[in-house]
């Protein structure tokens, strides 16, 4: 198919508008619409794409290729003019087969922690493309927009796409089962789409202590991060956090590093991004590239620091990732030399809460303060969860919304202030609007 113009309906979401951004660098001429204005849509006319709010058949013109994101449906009117036109209509999913097929694919993938990994990847083999599930504070965005034959590619396992990704070399964080309800919660399905986009790739970079990943007999570079990274050292940069590691595989030493952030977890991202470059770069170049990782917006997001409160925004929304986080959290609070710890937590999802609400109920050990908001239900049906019998030992404080007041977080229940935090370290957790709030733009 020769593809000089492509429409992206919903262009605002963050896969999608990655996507096009990528798209415009390789020299497509872009267009799309969405339903409303967005920071990503903003982003995209400023650099020239033609942007249509809200979506209009009208937009469906003489394109090559239509592709719209997952939450558009079959009835919206650009999709069925487009089809009345003959111009062929991919959801994202399936246009990465035809985008990525001639490309040179470093993927990422893996329940927690693939953002983190490929944006570090990216900063590493910063010479090529790349299409992240977040923005790189590196270089604010979440796509490197370089033509080039190589991409590093987040890869999405949520809708099982990844195996579409064409992986050159394939990276997996960790295998533990997520987003079930598209694999039927067949956990036999679940991995047998691991299996598959492991078989596509040339080389391989996996988690050798994942459950999963370990009884794998396939050849691959495996990290085991409780013996390979060694010789830790946590500190402060100029208040940012900084660690220090030795990685080693297969008792071979590779090298010395840092890498912006506190936590094992951190690191073990890190060590995965470093072992995936190592047929293109020497050990000297990685370090050096890898020193330009400063995090990724909305994870460990520092986003108030004063003499009496620090306020961070994350998106760790599975006990996993909120654990992980708390861990590095915990660094930093000793490093800051402070001893108070809240938390509030908005839980994503009905289904993901309820299935996972025994590590829900652990994971919040050693929090002074918890802080429970009403469930974002993602379009699902709510599901009636006993919250208060979950999480009473931490005599939590449940409240409708909160209210970032300059440094300040309002605790509200009925348009009454609870409470009100404002010292220590006060940290958000969740996916859905909670960044918002945490950063006082609702």
């Amino acid at each position: 198919m020769d593809i000089k113009k492509i429409h992206f309906v919903g262009i605002g979401g963050i896969g999608i508008s990655g996507l096009a951004r990528y798209m415009q660098a390789q020299g497509i001429d872009i267009s799309g619409s969405d339903i409303a204005v967005s920071s990503s849509t903003n982003y995209l006319k400023s650099l020239g794409v033609n942007i249509s709010i809200p979506h209009n058949k009208s937009n469906i013109t003489s394109q090559d290729l239509v592709i719209h994101s997952a939450i558009i449906r079959d009835n919206n009117e650009e999709l069925i003019e487009a089809k009345k036109k003959n111009i062929p209509v991919l959801s994202r999913s399936e246009a990465l087969k035809i985008i990525l097929k001639q490309k040179r694919v470093f993927s990422v993938c893996g329940a927690h922690g693939k953002s983190s990994t490929t944006a570090m990847l990216s900063s590493i083999l910063n010479k090529y493309g790349a299409i992240i599930g977040a923005e790189s504070k590196e270089f604010g965005s979440n796509v490197r927009a370089k033509k080039n034959k190589s991409i590093v590619f987040e890869a999405d396992e949520s809708d099982g796409s990844f195996i579409n990704s064409n992986p050159y070399c394939a990276i997996v964080t960790n295998a533990e089962p997520e987003h079930m309800e598209y694999y039927n919660y067949d956990l036999d399905l679940f991995h047998s789409y691991y299996k598959k986009f492991l078989k596509k790739a040339k080389t391989r970079v996996i988690n050798a202590e994942d459950e999963f990943l370990s009884t794998l007999k396939i050849k691959a570079l495996r990290l085991l991060p409780s013996k390979d990274i060694r010789d830790i050292k946590h500190y402060l940069c100029d208040d940012e956090p900084y660690s220090s590691f030795s990685l080693y595989n297969n008792d071979k030493f590779i090298g010395d590093f840092e890498v912006w952030g506190f936590g094992f977890h951190t690191l073990s991202n890190a060590s995965l991004a470093i072992l995936a470059s190592l047929d293109d770069l020497d050990s000297k170049e990685i370090k050096e590239n890898l020193l330009n990782y400063k995090g990724i917006k909305k994870r460990f997001d520092i986003v108030c620091n004063n003499n009496r409160c620090i306020m961070i925004d994350d998106y760790a929304h599975h006990p996993t990732e909120i654990k992980s986080t708390l861990d590095s959290i915990k660094y930093y609070a000793k490093l800051k030399k402070i001893d108070k710890l809240s938390v509030i937590w908005q839980p994503h999802k009905y289904s993901r809460t309820i299935n996972n609400i025994d590590g829900f109920s652990k994971c919040f050990k050693g929090v002074d303060k918890l802080i429970i908001l009403p469930v974002w239900r993602a379009y699902e049906e709510p599901i009636d969860i006993d919250f208060y019998g979950y999480f009473r030992k931490y005599s939590p404080l449940f409240a409708d919304e909160i209210n970032r007041n300059g440094s300040k977080i309002e605790i509200l229940k009925d348009n009454n202030i609870l409470d009100v935090l404002d010292s220590g370290l006060i940290v958000g957790f969740g996916a859905g609007d909670i960044t918002y709030q945490m950063r006082g733009l609702i």
